[in-house]
């Protein structure tokens, strides 16, 4: 069963103890020094880096939970550059998700803390002279894609009345808003290509495919579904990395599919 997107925007992790990480992860205790000498105090495995689920609480939270980020930010500022990979190298950092959401509070509240602005921070947030600055020292710029493929343009709608004159020069910009060319695909072959499948020995080491409504999705057990867009002759690409290739075929009778990002990196059968 995979996950989605929405699946976890309730989800916290444990709670972290008052001087480490601890968002769940395998720990092992250490004795430092914290107010008392020899008190010991537990440290994530991934010390001195932010754990993983910390930094993906944020992200998530960042996409309009402002009593959320407002907590976790006052006690780690650092986390307003937080990012997180949804998979196949869809990048998404906090500031990308309140822009392409319209949160004008939780931008704000990341930029004073430290993150980093970008075109689409600026773009969302109304700043026409910075948007058509960008464009003009880097022609073309408009054209590329912000977190799960969304086009600039879009974060300008995501700003709603504040980003109107963005919006409409952005408009007179044919690629601001473009998408790669997609083909329908029968429900029946879709439904042909869900299963299983294996590349591994290890209970983890499967593909999901999966019909969501009209498109199908793919991940890893337990992991965030990614929906697939198809490019003809089942051949996709998933949410947010138009360059990766997720391939079905044939292989001694069995049903396969390969994922190239952008050689081949995994191919697993079908078992269910």
């Amino acid at each position: 069963m995979s996950m989605s997107r929405r699946d976890v925007l309730g989800l916290t992790p444990a709670f972290l103890l008052p001087l480490s990480f601890h968002p769940g992860g395998t720990a092992a205790p250490a004795q430092v020094q914290a107010g008392q000498v020899g008190m010991p105090v537990v440290l994530d495995e991934a010390f001195p880096s932010h754990p993983a689920a910390l930094a993906r609480e944020f992200v998530i939270a960042a996409h309009g939970n402002v009593a959320r980020v407002r907590e976790l930010i006052a006690r780690w500022p650092t986390l307003s550059k937080a990012c997180i990979d949804w998979g196949y190298g869809d990048w998404e950092d906090a500031l990308g998700a309140a822009s392409h959401v319209g949160s004008r509070e939780v931008a704000e509240l990341l930029i004073s803390k430290g993150a980093r602005p970008t075109l689409f921070s600026a773009t969302m947030l109304g700043q026409l002279n910075t948007v058509k600055a960008f464009i003009a020292t880097t022609p073309g710029v408009e054209g590329t894609y912000g977190p799960h493929g969304i086009s600039l343009l879009r974060h300008a709608v995501a700003g709603g009345a504040g980003a109107a004159p963005v919006l409409e020069y952005l408009k007179g910009l044919p690629n601001a808003d473009r998408q790669p060319e997609t083909r329908a695909i029968a429900p029946d072959e879709q439904r042909a290509l869900t299963g299983t499948y294996s590349f591994g020995l290890a209970a983890e080491d499967k593909l999901v495919v999966e019909l969501s409504g009209t498109n199908l999705t793919i991940a890893r057990p337990g992991r965030f579904a990614r929906t697939l867009a198809h490019l003809g002759d089942r051949a996709f690409y998933p949410a947010g990395a138009p360059e990766v290739r997720i391939r079905f075929g044939e292989r001694a009778g069995k049903q396969i599919v390969s994922v190239f990002d952008p050689d081949l990196v995994v191919t697993g059968t079908k078992v269910g």
